[in-house]
C-alpha cells in the first residue's frame, strides 16, 4: 500500500508533453529512453542498482482513476484529449536493465524503457524517484558492509525519513548486505528479519536501571540486548550481568567514544564471566565510523541516520533521456550534459580469474563477445507484462559476489576513479 497512487507521483510538465505530443500526432512515435549517471557521488567508486524490482510493481498499477482525471482538467493540467488518452493509460512498452545488485558506473546504460513517447515520457518522475533514491541508499549501504569486514548491521533509520522512504531505504540496506532492519513494515512486506529491544526511555521509565533491565530479561528472557549506556556504561554493564547472568546475549552502546569504550567493555564483560555476550554499537555511524572501529572488539554495527540519506549522497544522479525516435538515434549536445544517441548494450569484461576490468557500452549494435564477458541487461517488463524476477535474497547474492568480482582498490572508502571504466564503442 502506498501513500499515493503511482499515476500521480509525477511532475506537472510530463502530462503537458502529452497534451502537446497528442494534439501534434508525435506521441505515438516509437522511443528508447535510457537511465544513466554522468558521475558517481564525490568520493564513490561504484553504484547500486537497487529498486528495480519496486519499480516493476509501481508500473504495473499505474493507473489514473476518475479522481484523478477530475483534477487534472479541474486545475488545467491537461485538455479534454489528453484526459482521454489518461483514463485509457496501460504501460505496454518494454523495460530492460541490469539486474539489481548489479553494480554501476558513469555512463553505464542501467534501465532502458521502450514504447511510444507518450506512455514512455509519462513514467520519467516515478523512475527517477525510484532509482536515485533505492541506489543512493544501496550503494551508501554496501560501503558500510565492506567496512564491517563480516560483521552484521543493523539498519535503525527509519525516524530519520519519509514513512515510505524508511521502508524502501530498509530494503535497499538489505540487498547491500545488512543483515537486520527495526522497520516492521519492510519486515512484512519483503521479509526482511527484524531486531530491535529497548530504547533510553524505557531505562527511564523505571525507578533504576536494574528494574528496567529485569523487566525486559522477565519478558525477552536472556537471549536480548540490554541498552546499558543511559546512566554510566561500566556500572550499566554490571548491572545488566547481575540481572541476566553471563549468558545475557548482547549489550548495546549508542554514545560516547565508541572506539574507546568497546574496548573497555569487552574487558569488563569478561572479567565478569560473560566471554560470549556481544557488544553491539550505534549512534551516528556510517561508513567511516565503522571503518575506524574495525580493530575493536564489536559484534554488530546499528547504522541510522547515514544509511537512510545515502550517507552524504542522497541522490544517485541518475537522469532519464531519450536516445532514440523511430529506430534514429538523437542526442542531446549541451555542454557538460551530453547524450550518446541509440539504444545501448552493455557487457561486463573479466581476467580469468573473475575480476572486472571494464564495461563495454556499444549502441546500435551488439558488442563482440569475449571469454568471461557478462552481459548486464534483463527483461523486466515484455509488451506491457512484467517478467518473473530473482528474489531478494538472490538479488542480495548478486551484489555481494559483484563486489567480490571489482578491483581491491574499487572498495576503498577514499576519493578515486570508478573501480572499472566504462568503454563506449563508437558504431561506424
Amino acid at each position: 500500500m502506498h501513500t499515493s497512487r503511482p499515476a500521480l507521483l509525477t511532475d506537472h510538465y510530463e502530462l503537458t508533453m502529452v497534451s502537446a505530443a497528442l494534439r501534434d500526432g508525435t506521441a505515438d512515435r516509437r522511443c528508447v529512453f535510457e537511465v544513466f549517471s554522468r558521475r558517481l557521488p564525490a568520493g564513490r567508486r561504484y553504484g547500486v542498482v537497487a529498486g528495480t524490482a519496486r519499480l516493476v510493481e509501481l508500473i504495473r498499477e499505474f493507473r489514473f482513476d476518475p479522481a484523478d482525471i477530475e483534477f487534472l482538467r479541474r486545475t488545467g493540467v491537461v485538455d479534454e484529449p489528453g484526459a482521454e488518452w489518461l483514463s485509457r493509460y496501460r504501460f505496454t512498452g518494454e523495460i530492460d536493465g541490469y539486474a539489481e545488485g548489479e553494480l554501476f558506473f558513469p555512463g553505464s546504460p542501467i534501465l532502458t524503457v521502450s514504447g511510444s513517447f507518450a506512455e514512455c515520457v509519462v513514467l520519467e518522475t516515478l523512475v527517477l524517484s525510484v532509482l536515485n533514491h533505492d541506489c543512493a541508499v544501496a550503494a551508501a549501504a554496501a560501503r558500510m558492509v565492506t567496512a564491517a569486514r563480516g560483521r552484521a548491521l543493523i539498519e535503525m533509520g527509519a525516524r530519520r525519513a519519509h514513512e515510505e522512504a524508511a521502508v524502501a531505504a530498509a530494503r535497499a540496506a538489505y540487498l547491500a548486505g545488512f543483515r537486520f532492519t527495526s522497520n516492521l513494515a519492510a519486515g512484512q512486506r519483503y521479509g526482511i528479519p527484524t531486531a530491535g529491544t529497548a530504547a533510553h526511555a524505557f531505562t527511564l521509565l523505571h525507578d533504576d536501571e536494574r528494574a528496567a533491565f529485569a523487566s525486559q530479561v522477565a519478558t525477552l528472557g536472556k537471549d536480548t540486548t540490554l541498552l546499558v549506556d543511559t546512566y554510566d556504561i561500566s556500572q550499566g554493564i554490571r548491572n545488566a550481568i547481575e540481572v541476566a547472568g553471563p549468558e545475557l546475549r548482547a549489550v548495546r552502546i549508542d554514545s560516547g567514544d565508541l572506539a574507546v569504550i568497546a574496548h573497555q567493555s569487552r574487558q569488563l564483560l569478561d572479567s565478569l564471566g560473560a566471554t560470549e555476550t556481544k557488544i553491539i554499537v550505534s549512534g551516528d555511524l556510517d561508513e567511516y565510523a565503522i571503518a575506524a572501529l574495525a580493530a575493536e572488539p564489536v559484534d554488530m554495527y546499528g547504522a541510522g541516520t547515514a544509511v537512510v540519506t545515502g550517507s552524504g549522497a542522497p541522490t544517485a544522479g541518475l537522469v532519464y533521456k531519450l536516445v532514440e525516435v523511430e529506430g534514429r538515434p538523437v542526442v542531446k549536445r549541451s555542454e557538460q550534459k551530453a547524450t550518446i544517441g541509440g539504444r545501448k548494450v552493455a557487457v561486463r569484461r573479466h581476467k580469468p580469474t573473475g575480476t572486472a576490468t571494464e564495461e563495454i557500452v556499444v549502441p546500435q549494435g551488439v558488442p563482440d563477445h569475449r571469454p568471461n564477458d557478462r552481459m548486464l541487461q534483463r527483461s523486466y517488463v515484455v509488451d506491457g507484462e512484467p517478467m518473473a524476477l530473482p528474489t531478494l535474497d538472490e538479488s542480495r547474492e548478486h551484489l555481494r559476489q559483484c563486489l567480490i568480482s571489482i578491483p581491491w582498490e574499487g572498495l576503498k572508502l577514499s576519493a578515486g576513479d570508478p573501480a572499472i571504466p566504462v568503454t563506449v564503442v563508437p558504431t561506424e
